[in-house]
């Protein structure tokens, strides 16, 4: 910045005379075609001497001009070296020097300061080794390649799938009755551990998807068809998740599993339908067993009712055993003659009776039919 009046005052030396560029009118050397004349025509700027046209020297011989000064000085200092000369900026020297400083300050501005959100760790390198562990906030660190920091998300719920829905894709699997079911579920896991997980294992992600199908293909030798594809798939997938812990745990992967979902449990599509016979025939038998298992509650209950009647009968039977024989008799007979007829003799002597009831339920006799005339 020191050297731009320099560089004004080097443009200065182009203009001519207070006059105007070629000079004024009248009184000068430099007519045109870069003579000496009169007062008729303009000088010619090029021709006149840096020192406002005196000679040097005292004599009459005239000194270099302008352009051979401003070449000469342009010369000498390399384009801004002198005074007068090109200003620095265009020293191409001095311009990659500022661009190098720049490049400099933005390469530590980016490479050394590092914000680590709430929900990340900062895990840094130094030359490709674990040096420590960045907590949330701005901090610094040496500048790249020497330090390298990975943010990781320990708080993201991360979904890994295994098996699918598609028909043409099975992820066959052996029960414990020596059935084939194909199975799709998911699992849920995040990160615990941000140094295990990126430099204990190559491919956590695959890793974690092998340790949970060896889970889940160990479990399902245990149970049976009915279990894994009706009400146990909760003891299932509780199962599951434990067991892909305990598996990665040992590997020291640096994962905690949140859970495991079973979306389909299906047979084989090739015995599809046939299972859903088996399953409808299935249904139907339990169906049958339900009711069966109804009527005999019903029977049970209405025995239990009965025997606890006859208790109490017994209970006053032992109160007094005549009355209650009479009692008994008495109503015993009572239904047994409500449904037949009855026919009352006094004694002593038969008196002869007429059996209205038998006469009422004789049908009338048909009316005889008109004699012939």
């Amino acid at each position: 910045m020191s050297r731009f009046p320099e560089w004004i005052a080097s443009i200065g030396i182009l203009k001519a005379d207070a006059g105007g560029p070629w000079g004024g009118r009248g009184g000068g050397d430099g007519g045109e075609g870069g003579g000496s004349g009169g007062g008729g025509g303009p000088r010619n700027p090029w021709n006149q001497p840096p020192d406002g046209g005196r000679p040097r020297g005292g004599g009459g011989r005239r000194g270099p001009t302008q352009l051979d000064e401003l070449i000469r000085r342009m010369r000498a200092g390399g384009g801004g070296g002198g005074r007068g000369g090109l200003p620095p900026a265009f020293n191409p020297a001095r311009i990659w020097r500022y661009v190098l400083a720049l490049f400099v300050v933005i390469w530590l501005l980016f490479t050394s300061i590092h914000r680590i959100g709430p929900q990340e760790r900062g895990v840094v390198s130094l030359f490709g080794r674990y040096w420590y562990t960045l907590n949330p906030g701005v901090s610094f660190t040496p500048p790249a390649p020497i330090v390298t920091v990975r943010k990781i998300d320990v708080e993201e719920i991360r979904t890994v799938d295994i098996g699918t829905t598609a028909a043409q894709q099975e992820n066959l699997m052996l029960t414990g009755d020596q059935n084939v079911i194909d199975l799709a579920y998911s699992v849920r896991w995040n990160i615990s551990n941000p140094v295990l997980y990126m430099f204990q294992l190559k491919d956590p992600d695959e890793t974690i998807s092998e340790a949970a199908e060896s889970a889940m293909r160990e479990v399902i030798a245990d149970v049976s068809l009915n279990d894994a594809i009706g009400s146990g798939r909760n003891a299932i997938e509780a199962r599951v998740q434990q067991r892909t812990q305990e598996l990665l745990n040992d590997y020291r992967a640096g994962v905690r599993i949140q859970g495991v979902a079973v979306k389909q449990a299906d047979p084989p599509a090739a015995v599809n339908d046939a299972f859903k016979e088996v399953s409808a025939a299935q249904q139907t038998a339990q169906t049958y067993l339900n009711e069966a298992r109804a009527y005999a509650q019903q029977l049970s209950a209405k025995a239990q009712g009965e025997a606890a009647a006859f208790d109490q009968v017994y209970s006053e039977y032992k109160l007094a055993p005549e009355v209650t024989r009479r009692r008994m008799y008495y109503e015993t007979m009572e239904r047994v003659l409500s449904k037949v007829d009855k026919t009352i003799v006094e004694v002593p002597g038969v008196t002869p009776y007429l059996p209205l009831p038998e006469v009422a339920r004789r049908p009338a006799p048909a009316p005889a039919p008109e004699a012939q005339r």
